[in-house]
């Protein structure tokens, strides 16, 4: 029986989550070392930085080459040619994605959740971008718009399009319920992967990563730290849309938690498709190139 106190709820979940009281006595110079300032872990200052006007000016004359639609609670690949863009909209009513990301010819490198949450911040949005994984550490796609980008921060701390969760998985799910369910996003990405490189599921499943979620509002609770989520605020016809770096394999998964106002990894939540574009410009932006991968020579001090 659920609590009906919830300030007693409250005290409850934080028991579980962290010791009630201290098992070390506090120094006298407690409040000294929690006063200190904190500083960026990794300043971006001396990073390149997008040049959004010259790339949304190849919008100009461009055409859609390819549409793919995601069905709900299921995944679907779609290939981007670098210099393209790609475009995930909402077109019923509020749906989440979990977006993964490889390079087309090579898909070791792939999205890199945590260096991109390093170098960006918890929420991504216009300009920001999507990088891969060590050791090839370069940008995958560009943000080139965001029509949520009125979101901010809100007051309980939540913002769109997270690089915080991981994804909904079977395993996590089979953890915590002892349940089975096979929509969750990491198997749908799976399935998805499979389908597109004609690759056993296991073999698959070790090609999904971290995702970027898309649409999602998220936030970490101020007492717990725990990670929460949120009603999305997206509506039929927000976007988020991408400037391909270099040819990308994509995967999108049409989150079984539909909004993700209550929960996911089930069939209770309402759920609705995401429509993925592509379209290739007239000409590639002036002056771009595809990244380079990193330079570093991978001695190792050796």
């Amino acid at each position: 029986m659920a609590d009906s106190n919830p300030d007693l709820a409250l005290v409850k979940r934080i028991a579980v989550m962290k010791p009630a009281a201290p098992e070390t006595s506090t120094p006298a110079d407690a409040e000294a070392r929690r006063a200190i300032r904190p500083v960026i872990c990794y300043p971006v200052d001396a990073l390149a930085q997008p040049d959004l006007p010259v790339l949304r000016a190849a919008r100009d004359g461009w055409r859609k080459i390819d549409e793919v639609m995601i069905p709900p609670r299921d995944a679907r690949s779609f290939a981007v040619p670098g210099g393209a863009f790609f475009r995930i909209t909402s077109i019923e009513g509020p749906q989440v994605g979990d977006l993964n990301l490889w390079n087309a010819h090579d898909t070791a490198e792939r999205f890199f959740s945590g260096k991109t949450r390093a170098l960006h911040g918890t929420h991504l949005s216009t300009g920001d971008r999507l990088w891969s994984n060590l050791p090839f550490l370069r940008p995958l796609a560009t943000i080139t718009a965001d029509s949520l980008d009125w979101y901010g921060f809100d007051a309980y701390g939540g913002a769109v399009h997270d690089v915080i969760g991981t994804r909904c998985d079977p395993h996590t799910h089979r953890l915590l319920s002892g349940g089975t369910y096979h929509q969750c996003c990491h198997s749908n990405l799976t399935r998805a992967f499979a389908d597109a490189r004609n690759v056993p599921l296991t073999d698959a499943e070790m090609a999904v990563h971290d995702v970027l979620n898309v649409f999602m509002c998220t936030g970490f609770d101020r007492i717990t730290g725990q990670y929460f989520m949120k009603a999305s605020p997206v509506r039929p016809g927000d976007y988020l849309e991408f400037f391909a770096e270099i040819d990308l394999l994509g995967a999108l998964s049409a989150c079984p938690g539909g909004d993700c106002s209550s929960e996911h990894s089930s069939d209770v939540a309402r759920c609705h498709p995401l429509l993925v574009e592509v379209f290739q410009p007239k000409a590639p932006p002036a002056g771009w190139q595809p990244p380079e991968r990193s330079s570093y020579d991978r001695s190792h001090g050796r």
